[in-house]
């Protein structure tokens, strides 16, 4: 039985360079939860990241059983805020999230509940926002950074105050983390992470310049 690795079968969006490039991501489905606070600290994201890998290997296991198998995808977060600028005071308290694991398109519903079904039973009750998910992000810009997730923010403010302007380019959706290492084997200098930000063009023609 031969096994789906996304990230090779994905890599343009799985494997970007440290530059920025710009890329069309196809709508995709997603095992998420929401949550709010500081990721560090808040006991809700620590059982969302548990949840969301016991539900993904579920799903795994499962469908391996029905002649498909694959490699489980690394976790991925979506962060916002009601007032953005709780991210540049670093607010952490009021970060709100959303975290996700991408499952194949071939799962369907029943076999996402059987998989609630084998994780609540090691973990109790699931969360409420547990759910199964397409997620469109479209057109977006995204690079990989190499270090801690605290220096990530001179790259993100290069991206929104120089490369997007420059590009004829506009922030158009969620600040994208994909998590490629284990912060607990991996030291934080040596974490993988591509950051991914969904944009829309300004204006036709200026796009050429931004997919170099």
């Amino acid at each position: 039985m031969d096994k789906v690795d996304f990230r090779k079968r994905l890599k343009h969006l799985y494997g970007p360079p440290a530059e920025f490039t710009l890329v069309e991501v196809p709508p995709m489905q997603f095992v998420k939860i929401d949550g709010k606070g500081d990721p560090n600290t808040a006991p809700g994201y620590a059982a969302a990241i548990q949840w969301l890998f016991s539900v993904s290997y579920a799903l795994k296991f499962g469908s391996k059983k029905e002649g498909r198998d694959y490699t489980v995808p690394p976790p991925e977060a979506l962060w916002f805020a009601d007032d953005m600028s709780a991210f540049t005071r670093q607010a952490r308290d009021q970060w709100r999230w959303t975290q996700m694991i991408m499952a194949p398109d071939w799962i369907k519903g029943a076999a996402f509940a059987a998989a609630v079904k084998v994780a609540s039973a090691k973990l109790g009750r699931p969360p409420a926002s547990l759910r199964l998910e397409k997620y469109d992000e479209g057109l977006s810009v995204q690079f990989l950074h190499v270090g801690s997730y605290a220096e990530e923010a001179p790259r993100i403010m290069q991206l929104h105050e120089e490369f997007l302007p420059a590009n004829g380019l506009v922030a158009n959706g969620m600040h994208h983390e994909i998590y490629l290492s284990d912060p607990r084997r991996v030291p934080a200098g040596k974490l993988k992470t591509i950051v991914r930000q969904p944009v829309r063009r300004l204006a036709a023609g200026r796009d050429k310049k931004a997919a170099r």
